[in-house]
């Protein structure tokens, strides 16, 4: 609910706190005191059109401030933290400034923002019904959402069962037009696949193979040479021919050594490593003679293994740096594969999906939009029945749900219907304000203060249903007195129960039933009027509901009605 008004410099209100709470809050004063100029600060903090005429004379700026308690707006609190705002211990201030030159400057949480996004923000906290704000119920959405929630139960699980319907058509019709569409291009793309693996096939590669070729080709291209280095290098290391070589040098140099070990240590040792030296001087010439005996040069090996690299070379170009990542294409294309071959299946599996959630979708929108329907009807009695006691005998709401053909729309029963996230049908409240007219749209069947008390008795026979927590009526018995006041004042205490209600009037009937009553005082010192607002205690009440009766505040006579009056609304609230 809204905690706090605080308005300065706005019009006749120099400086002001106002001070709500739940249940029903009452503004009065005199004609001229500046009453509904808290109605204008409202609608500014609720992102409404600023006019600079509006701010006091000699001012350079109007601020309105409020303060939102968040607790059971979760939804709320997180479009304020989205909106770069502050919420802290449950409570979000939200101001608005207008400057006499014309600018005008909006706050959420502490954070400017746009004045559009302060009146998204602060959309689903206030529903203000005046004689020219009447909003909310006024949209063919709201109006819908009102009726269903008007249902109950039975209607939001035939809602929940559509809606659940309704995303998973949409969900296949728009992965059946991907596939659909993609088609000749995934066929291409299978064809593609195709041809590379068969390139493979044919050859038949193996992990690694490209590596051993090329060590191969390699060792088949310098076979002469290779040979004749290691046929040279064994013939350093150890001569046929008596040339002096590496081993021999090496057993003469250990001889030596092995000649004068007894008279030094040291020297046999290092006679020992040269014995360990010609050891290996003589497995290696061994080895190199094996390795020069294996070389052998094979021009027809040579020529099949340059052949077998160059097939390999092509596929790497194509799939893989190496014939490893060739393999692994391989792989991945033979399961991409699969499901590319499955398209015409998948196709066909999507389509009968989607006949089969279109005909249980249909069933789903009949059911839902006969609840409606009657829904509609029990609505239409309650509020035509409210709209009696509210001095409009004559007046009938009724609630039309209808639906509109559309060629592609969904076939219900032998018609062919549009249809959406919400249902088949269009709702529309209708009144029929005196006995022969045809019901008209509720901006266009009443007046200004028709249009107040019928959005009363609509939202007094949605309370408990309604997800908006305060409710502001400007005027709402205009033209009403007698009886017909006094069950203004009853419905809009019964509305308090469930929500917070803020009322600006005349009628001391209305303000007799409310919680907390405000009144507007207007003083002049000669040449400057300002208004304040004060908080009436039990006595303050019966002297103003006694000036509202007889235009005195200390009659006896009126202020004994005025007792009687509380009296009636305090029994009358029980």
């Amino acid at each position: 609910m809204i905690e706090e008004l605080r308005i300065s410099s706005l019009g006749v209100i120099d400086d002001s706190v106002l001070e709500l709470g739940p249940g029903l809050t009452v503004i009065t004063g005199e004609t001229g005191a500046g009453k509904t100029m808290i109605v204008t600060a409202l609608g500014l903090l609720l992102g409404g059109r600023a006019d600079s005429g509006a701010v006091r004379r000699g001012a350079k700026t109007a601020r309105v401030e409020g303060i939102v308690v968040t607790d059971r707006l979760a939804d709320f609190a997180a479009a304020i933290d989205e909106a770069g705002g502050e919420v802290e211990d449950d409570r979000v201030v939200l101001a608005r400034t207008i400057a006499a030159q014309g600018r005008s400057r909006a706050f959420a949480g502490g954070a400017s923002v746009p004045v559009a996004t302060l009146a998204e923000l602060a959309e689903p906290l206030v529903a203000v019904h005046g004689q020219s704000d009447q909003h909310r119920l006024l949209q063919p959405r709201a109006q819908r959402e009102a009726l269903d929630r008007f249902g109950g139960p039975a209607l939001a699980g035939l809602l929940a069962r559509y809606r659940a319907l309704y995303h998973r058509l949409a969900e296949t019709e728009q992965e059946l037009a991907e596939v659909s569409a993609t088609q000749r291009e995934r066929a291409r793309e299978a064809d593609l696949l195709r041809f590379g693996l068969a390139e493979i096939e044919a050859l038949e590669p193996q992990p690694g193979e490209d590596a051993a070729l090329a060590t191969e080709e390699s060792r088949l291209g310098f076979a002469d040479t290779l040979r004749t280095a290691a046929e040279q290098a064994r013939e350093a290391l150890s001569s046929d021919d008596g040339a002096p070589d590496a081993l021999a040098a090496a057993s003469a140099a250990r001889g030596l050594l092995d000649g004068v070990r007894d008279h030094d240590a040291e020297a046999g040792a290092l006679a020992d490593r040269l014995a360990e030296i010609t050891y290996l001087l003589s497995d290696v010439a061994a080895d190199i003679a094996s390795y020069s005996s294996r070389v052998e040069t094979d021009p027809a090996r040579l020529a099949a293994v340059s052949e077998r690299r160059a097939a390999l070379t092509a596929l790497t170009r194509k799939y893989g740096d190496t014939i490893d990542e060739v393999l692994a294409w391989a792989t991945e294309a033979a399961e991409r594969l699969v499901d590319l071959d499955g398209t015409d299946e998948r196709i066909e599996r999507l389509g009968a999906a989607r006949a089969s959630l279109r005909a249980g979708l249909a069933e789903a929108a009949g059911e839902l939009s006969a609840e409606r329907t009657r829904a509609a009807t029990r609505l239409a009695e309650q509020v035509t029945g409210e709209l009696v006691l509210l001095a409009m005998p004559h007046a009938r709401l009724s609630v039309a749900v209808r639906q509109v053909e559309a060629p592609d729309g969904l076939p219900v029963g032998e018609r062919v219907l549009r249809f959406g996230r919400g249902g088949i049908d269009q709702v529309e409240l209708l009144l029929a304000a005196n006995t022969g007219s045809d019901p008209r749209p509720l901006d266009k069947g009443a007046s200004g203060g028709e249009l107040s008390r019928v959005m009363l008795a609509i939202e007094v026979t949605l309370a408990g249903t309604s997800p908006v927590p305060t409710f502001v009526f400007d005027e709402v018995d205009a033209g009403v007195g007698g009886s017909a006041a006094v069950e203004v004042g009853r419905r809009l205490a019964r509305l308090a129960r469930s929500a917070q209600v803020l009322v600006v009037t005349h009628l001391p009937q209305v303000a007799a039933y409310a919680d907390r009553h405000v009144v507007v005082e207007k003083s002049s010192d000669g040449t400057v009027t300002s208004s304040g607002l004060s908080v009436l205690d039990d006595a303050g009440r019966e002297r103003e509901l006694s000036r509202m009766l007889a235009g005195l505040s200390d009659s006896d006579t009126a202020i004994a009605h005025a007792r009687e009056l509380l009296e009636v609304a305090r029994a009358g609230r029980g």
